[in-house]
């Protein structure tokens, strides 16, 4: 049986990412969003709390040992001030988690400490594809064995920072399973296309990647010849993502809570209108019970649970639903002014229905 209590580490940890998510993020959010891009600084600073460094070993450049629970509730803390911001500040580890989840011990020791150990640089993965149906088990960019090299072949979508990128990550389908593979951003057949424009996360930049017959030594596949088991990576992000919903929704909640105690119509505050009322409760626990969802599955991971994966699913399932649903309330709530820009529940129901797409963007 696992504990609701977070160790004394993993208080600390979760009490700086929300001071920083509230002191820091939040009220750069909005200029952030109108502006297209996240200030330096502001990522360098999310970086410096150390939250992907707490999960990697000592040995490999880190200084603690892997969690996804501390990912997780790190995670929420961080979408509690800003879904891009906690976006940016995670590209790292969805270059880095992967490795250090499914690589080989030569592939751990040689890639992690240059992320690790450095200022925060554009390491990224390229994992999301453009289409409809997409699933990450079969993905159509593929790889192919060609002698002592592999052949890569496909397009991404939502890949960060692809512009400036120190490395990709890259996510493809090698002989019906789903693999990832090193590949450096100069070499040849790589293209970055045009930058993307979304409805949400607008302040994070992300563009589309074509590989055209990108040939890369076979030691650059992680995990060497046996590669990884790609439900746990998948099961990874899923959480990840999850936990970010948890984040937005709860600052989206917490929001519309306060505003309807103070606004008054009516007689009284809004809050003790029936209908509003209602709302707000559901919402509470919504949150709640997802959130034990969220935790749960990350638990299972760090046990090495065989329905971790499924667990993971069911979490990410349970919170896109309820996301969208607390984030279109809190507009709601708000009643014309959630309508408008300097308001911030507009922007976090824009961020907020993203979140089935995002799997892929964060890993934990």
């Amino acid at each position: 049986m696992y504990s609701f209590e977070p160790s004394e580490e993993q208080a600390m940890l979760i009490d700086a990412a929300k001071r920083f998510a509230t002191n820091d993020l939040r009220p750069k959010a909005l200029d952030a969003d109108e502006e297209k891009e996240l200030p330096f600084n502001l990522i360098e600073k999310g970086w410096e709390l150390g939250i992907l460094q707490a999960s990697i070993p000592e040995e490999y450049g880190g200084f603690g040992d892997y969690s996804a629970v501390t990912g997780v509730l790190a995670a929420e803390e961080l979408a509690y001030g800003d879904l891009a911001g906690a976006l940016a500040i995670m590209t790292p580890g969805s270059y880095v988690l992967p490795i250090l989840l499914g690589g080989t011990e030569e592939q751990k020791k040689a890639l992690l400490s240059p992320v690790i150990e450095a200022e925060w640089k554009p390491y990224v993965a390229a994992f999301i594809e453009s289409k409809f149906d997409f699933y990450p088990g079969e993905m159509e960019t593929n790889a192919k064995l060609s002698g002592d090299s592999y052949i890569l072949n496909g397009e991404k979508s939502l890949v960060p920072f692809a512009d400036k990128a120190e490395a990709f990550l890259v996510f493809a389908n090698l002989d019906g399973k789903t693999s990832a593979f090193i590949v450096p951003p100069d070499t040849e057949g790589i293209e970055v296309g045009d930058r993307e424009g979304w409805l949400g996360i607008q302040a994070l930049p992300t563009y589309r990647l074509k590989l055209s017959d990108v040939k890369i030594p076979a030691d650059a596949r992680v995990g060497a010849d046996n590669g990884f088991n790609p439900e746990l990576i998948i099961a990874s992000s899923n959480v990840a993502v999850a936990a970010l919903g948890v984040g937005v929704a709860r600052a989206a909640y917490e929001y519309a809570l306060d505003y309807a105690k103070e606004r008054e119509a009516f007689g009284g505050p809004i809050a003790q209108k029936q209908s509003i009322a209602f709302m707000l409760a559901e919402m509470a626990m919504e949150i709640e019970a997802n959130r034990l969802l969220v935790w749960e599955a990350a638990w299972k991971l760090d046990e090495g649970k065989e329905d971790a994966p499924h667990a993971a699913f069911i979490a990410l399932s349970g919170v896109s639903d309820m996301t969208m649903m607390v984030t279109d309330r809190a507009v709601q709530i708000l009643g014309g002014y959630g309508y408008i820009r300097e308001y911030p529940v507009e922007l976090w129901m824009r961020n907020g229905r993203g979140i089935p797409t995002f799997p892929g963007l964060a890993f934990v």
